[in-house]
């Protein structure tokens, strides 16, 4: 994070948020600097905070709204066109929304209300109508991660309570260990040994990153929460293992960044991957250290994590990316 102070009108809000640089934004995001700059002056998409020697800052929510740019023109939609969609967007999300309107908003909002109430059955219902509408992989993002983030900024905001995320978060991993449990065999893809890192006890956010990349083809080996760093080596060997997946939301001490990781990343020999807000809070400790941060985006990480493994394409019958002939 930038020590300089923001000069824009945007300096009140981003003096309670934390700050990045142009570079780790594009590395999070994969737009290029020069395409962020053409989205500011041509389009009005972005509007840095700028520091008093005029350099660009992004904030956390900079960070999302190019994540949902980045999507609307992968769905083949003009950047022209995309300011619109985004007014569009903020003022659906804003409204009053029934049953009747848009069906991933209003399952999230019963949702969160069973929750409120700690009602098992109405949240067991409601979760399934959601299954019963949508693909796995659209409720994952647009029910799922979606009130994960929400349960949290109620907490932090003071509207909601611990026991909240606690019931859900039980409810949620029974949920997908169950599917991760009775995934299908027989894949061929890369082997990715995913843990949570020291101190993390929360594995939702890991257990959804495993069944997604599943899903596309890896084959995942899954030891969860609070994983000591230094085993990490070993199991991934013993597993033959081609990459490691760590995830945080928790910033990591930075004895475990500068001194603990980068031992990792020298005694794996494969691609160390770390996921979860603290990679990005933590982007430059993590790339220091020889990882590969991919942010807390769910489908802009698996995209990461797909390209990495087709610049280094894997061998199924080898024993990981580093083994020796």
């Amino acid at each position: 994070m930038h020590n300089e102070q923001p000069s824009s009108h945007r300096g009140d809000a981003s003096e309670r948020s934390e700050l990045y640089p142009i570079g780790t934004i594009a590395s999070l995001t994969g737009v290029k600097p020069i395409t962020l700059r053409a989205w500011e002056r041509r389009y009005g998409l972005i509007e840095p905070v700028r520091t008093s020697s005029g350099r660009r800052m992004y904030t956390r929510d900079d960070i999302d709204l190019i994540n949902r740019v980045v999507a609307m023109l992968d769905r083949g939609m003009r950047i022209g066109q995309v300011q619109a969609e985004l007014k569009a967007q903020d003022r659906r999300e804003q409204g009053t929304i029934g049953d009747d309107g848009d069906p991933a908003s209003a399952i999230r909002r019963r949702m969160t209300a069973a929750i409120i109430r700690f009602d098992e059955d109405a949240l067991e219902d409601t979760y399934n109508e959601a299954l019963s509408l949508y693909s796995v992989d659209v409720v994952t993002r647009d029910v799922l991660t979606p009130l994960l983030v929400a349960l949290g900024e109620r907490w932090r905001a003071g509207t909601g309570s611990i026991a909240e995320e606690h019931f859900f978060g039980f409810y949620l991993r029974n949920k997908l260990g169950a599917r991760f449990h009775h995934r299908s065999r027989g894949e061929h893809g890369p082997r990715l040994l995913a843990a949570c890192l020291p101190n993390e006890q929360h594995e939702n956010g890991l257990l959804l990153l495993a069944l997604s990349l599943h899903e596309r083809g890896h084959r995942m080996v899954l030891l969860g929460a609070n994983m000591p760093l230094e085993e990490i080596p070993a199991a991934a060997r013993q597993a033959r293992c081609d990459g490691v997946v760590l995830s945080g939301s928790l910033d990591p001490s930075p004895e475990l960044l500068a001194v603990q990781l980068p031992r990792v990343v020298a005694a794996s020999k494969v691609p160390i991957i770390v996921g979860g807000s603290a990679s990005v809070r933590c982007h430059d400790m993590i790339r220091a250290a020889g990882a590969e941060p991919v942010g807390d985006d769910l489908e802009k990480g698996i995209r990461r994590i797909e390209a990495l493994f087709q610049r280094n394409p894997v061998d199924p019958e080898s024993t990981n990316l580093g083994g020796t002939s």
